[in-house]
Formats: C-alpha cells, sequence, structure tokens
C-alpha cells in the first residue's frame, strides 16, 4: 500500500500549518514521491520559497493543482473550504478522493459544493504528527468506501496512530486529541515549574517531566491498563504520591482537564459556523 501511494498524484490545497507538518512528515517517510506532489499556497512569493525548501511544485493555482492530482488533501483553514471546493469542483470526480483536515467541516458540506459524488474523507490529526506521534480521527462521507478510508489510514498511520469514528463524534476528537496536546504542554510545564520550585536546574525538571509524560503514555497504549489501575500502582499507602494526588483533587485537576475538552468540543461544533 505504501510503495502504491508514492506512485499517486497528491496534491496539498492550503499549505498552512498543518498542512505543513504533514507533508513534511510524509515526505520524511517516503510515502510521497516530491515528483507526483504539488501544494498550493496563496502568494507567489511563499509559493517559491516552499518549493525550493521542500523540493516540490508550489503553486498558487488550486484548480490546476486540483487536476493533475487524484489524492486531494484540503488543508485550508474553516472558513476558507467554500471558497476554494467551489475553485476545484470542476476537476473533482468519482475516480478522485478528496480528504479534508478542516476542523469542524463535516464531509456532507463538501460534497453538496462538489455537487457529485466524489468520494470525501474527514480526517483530524494533530501536531505531533511531526515526529511521527500523531494521533488522527477519520471518518467517511457518503460516497466513500473502505478502500477510500485505507488510503487515508495508510497516510495518517505513517505519522502515528489513526482511529475511525462516526462522524458526529468528530468534534471530539478535534476537542480531546487536536487540542489535547497544548493541555499536555501546559501540565508538563507545570510539572517541570515544580521540579524548579524543589531545587532542580530547568534542563533538568523538563527533561525528568517530559520522559515520565512519554513513559506514562506509552505505559498506557502498550499495557491496554486503565489509567486508574497505573495510577494506583504508583500510589503506595501513606507515600508521596497520595500527598500530591490530594493537592491536585483539591486544586480540582481532573474536572477542569474535563472541562477543557468539553469546551474545545463545544467551540469545535461552532467553527464552520462562526467563521
Amino acid at each position: 500500500m505504501k510503495r502504491a501511494m508514492s506512485k499517486r498524484k497528491v496534491a496539498f490545497l492550503g499549505l498552512g500549518k498543518m498542512g505543513g507538518i504533514l507533508l513534511q512528515a510524509l515526505l520524511k517517510k517516503n510515502l510521497l514521491s516530491p515528483k507526483n506532489t504539488v501544494a498550493t499556497v496563496r502568494h507567489p512569493e511563499r509559493a517559491q520559497k516552499l518549493s525550493q525548501e521542500l523540493g516540490i511544485s508550489v503553486t498558487t493555482d488550486n484548480r490546476q493543482a486540483a487536476q493533475q492530482s487524484d489524492l486531494v488533501l484540503l488543508c485550508v483553514k474553516p472558513q476558507t473550504v467554500r471558497e476554494v471546493t467551489e475553485e476545484i469542483a470542476g476537476e473533482m470526480t468519482s475516480k478522485k478522493l478528496l480528504i479534508s483536515i478542516a476542523a469542524s467541516v463535516p464531509t456532507h458540506y463538501i460534497e453538496e459544493i462538489l455537487a457529485s459524488e466524489v468520494p470525501v474523507v474527514r480526517a483530524m490529526p494533530n501536531t505531533p504528527c511531526v515526529i511521527g506521534c500523531g494521533m488522527t480521527g477519520l471518518c467517511k462521507g457518503k460516497f466513500a468506501d473502505e478502500s477510500h478510508l485505507d488510503t487515508a489510514q495508510t497516510l495518517f498511520d505513517s505519522v502515528g496512530r489513526t482511529v475511525t469514528v462516526d462522524e458526529k463524534r468528530m468534534d471530539a476528537v478535534t476537542g480531546l486529541s487536536a487540542s489535547g496536546p497544548a493541555f499536555i504542554y501546559i501540565i508538563l510545564e507545570s510539572l517541570a515549574e515544580g521540579g524548579v520550585k524543589v531545587g532542580l536546574p530547568r534542563d533538568v525538571a523538563t527533561l525528568l517531566a517530559a520522559q515520565t509524560v512519554q513513559g506514562a503514555a506509552r505505559m498506557i497504549l502498550e499495557t491496554g491498563q486503565h489509567p486508574a489501575l497505573l495510577k494506583d500502582a504508583v500510589t503506595t499507602p501513606a507515600g508521596c504520591t497520595v500527598d500530591g494526588i490530594m493537592e491536585l483533587e483539591e486544586g480540582k485537576l481532573r474536572v477542569t482537564l474535563i472541562k477543557a475538552v468539553v469546551k474545545a468540543t463545544e467551540r469545535a461544533k461552532e467553527l464552520l459556523v462562526a467563521e
């Protein structure tokens, strides 16, 4: 599948932050062929600069990019989806695949603009894709089948892990795994600050915090155990960990994190309307 993917002609429409992260990661993994990959941006100066940096064709013409590609990744912001989709609609057919990473934009919205039976897969990746540790939620639209979903999974599995959900749950994916890295960075920063407070050099405290967060996450992924069970294994009777947990509970960390995911999810539902 990966070998076949490198032979496909792929277009990244809107090479912004997330699109750029994904493109660079896929090129680095040799999943995409530079000669078969094209990207678009708004300004000619930036197109020329990125073309030199990435070693691929970068243009300002979305329509031409879509015309010459059989796999199109829509990487624009929600408020630009209609404009770009209308621009490329005449170039999209049922034999092509459109993968959208635009937050909050449902597949039916894109399908209605295309006004033809174009397969659409919606994806919500997060920024750790840049180091191959991403998490991406996927769902397929009305005209997409399992083969289209497999193509999307191949792309995003190469930069982390994927999960397929019903589309009604995609905003929750956005609120948890797409926004989640920012929440974890705040937690990690706070742990490191705690280390500084009790006398550790800042670089040592940051390393201890980061490796601890990574190790705890891998314990869940590799053992399959519930976080509560792993927490209990660390919390010995009358030990220091339980005192720390009491402080977290008093500070309402648990409910605050739950509320953060809920708020981010609610905002994801509003993005398309708000813009």
